[in-house]
């Protein structure tokens, strides 16, 4: 099944998009504008493990664990609200073509009004937009170093134009 199904009371607006592009800044603008509920898996993240110690070795097998668990609550919460008739804007992590695929599918089963906006900026704009909220140290941030920025940067793959197609995602 492809497309926008309907028969929720809210509508669930997911955004994709690399680090820094601006995704939870639109999440913000949107929310004022429609009430809805803002789940952000990074703020969950910080706020859940942030000052957790992180292993010598298998940092990102530590990390998946843990965004799968923090997915898997978001994704409970999310459901509920939208069963309540409460839009829900989400910014799930979700970098890699197939990971959207199995989302899309899986949501699109539940009988979830999905929109799907992507938010995007040329690299060294993210880059700069990421040092700054890194020396901002705002409360509940992901801090991203440096290193980081790079490898995200990396591995997120923008959708393709069938993607585009298949599941109307709009650029914002």
């Amino acid at each position: 099944m492809s497309g926008v199904a309907v028969s929720r009371a809210g509508a669930l607006h997911l955004l994709i998009g690399p680090v820094g592009a601006g995704k939870t800044t639109y999440a913000r603008t949107l929310c004022a504008r429609t009430s809805a509920l803002f789940l952000d898996l990074d703020a969950w993240m910080v706020r859940l493990y942030g000052d957790d110690p992180r292993p010598a070795e298998g940092v990102m097998a530590w990390y998946v664990e843990r965004r799968d668990r923090c997915r898997a609550l978001i994704w409970e919460v999310a459901s509920r609200a939208l069963d309540c008739g409460t839009d829900v804007v989400l910014e799930y992590g979700l970098v890699a073509a197939l990971e959207r695929e199995v989302f899309y599918t899986q949501v699109s089963a539940e009988g979830v009004g999905l929109r799907i906006s992507l938010v995007d900026a040329p690299r060294d704009v993210r880059r700069e937009r990421v040092a700054a909220r890194n020396r901002a140290g705002a409360p509940f941030t992901q801090i991203v170093p440096p290193a980081f920025f790079e490898l995200a940067s990396d591995a997120w793959e923008p959708p393709t134009d069938s993607e585009r197609a298949r599941w109307h995602i709009i650029d914002v």
